[in-house]
């Protein structure tokens, strides 16, 4: 999940835990939209799922998941795939792309993980916060330190 050579530099999107989930599937059935980013706009709710998937090509199916929560949007911007996903400052993975079952009522922002977490075995309550940061460009992987 390379980033594009295309992107150029950006702020980090920032969002905050308004209601967490704790379920997990193996037979979802979701499919990975077409696009690598989305713009997300302060305010804005997605659901954030987690899954050991690794697929990028539109319309690949998404079986294996596990639930976060849902997010607001409190500091709008473009997600990328690529974007390392942080909760309350820690790392949990990475931006794997996005599906639109619900659209236009949220996105399903997929985040790839070694296995499928669900929003307690994250440590997720209301109020923690959940940050979009764009990879390192160096070629250091980076701590996921904001």
């Amino acid at each position: 999940m390379a980033p594009s050579p295309e992107n150029g530099d950006k702020r980090t999107v920032r969002s905050e835990v308004v209601k967490v989930l704790r379920h997990r599937r193996t037979d979802r059935g979701m499919r990975l939209e077409e696009f690598a980013s989305r713009c997300v706009r302060e305010g804005e709710l997605h659901e954030l799922v987690t899954t050991d998937h690794l697929e990028t090509e539109a319309g690949s199916r998404i079986d294996r998941v596990g639930f976060l929560g849902f997010v607001e949007i409190s500091v709008s911007g473009v997600l990328d795939r690529g974007d390392i996903v942080l909760v309350d400052g820690e790392p949990i993975g990475t931006l794997l792309g996005f599906d639109a079952c619900h659209f236009p009522n949220h996105y399903n922002v997929l985040i790839h993980t070694a296995w499928t977490l669900t929003g307690p075995e994250a440590g997720l309550r209301p109020g923690s916060q959940i940050s979009f940061r764009p990879p390192p460009t160096d070629g250091d992987p980076g701590t996921g330190r904001p």
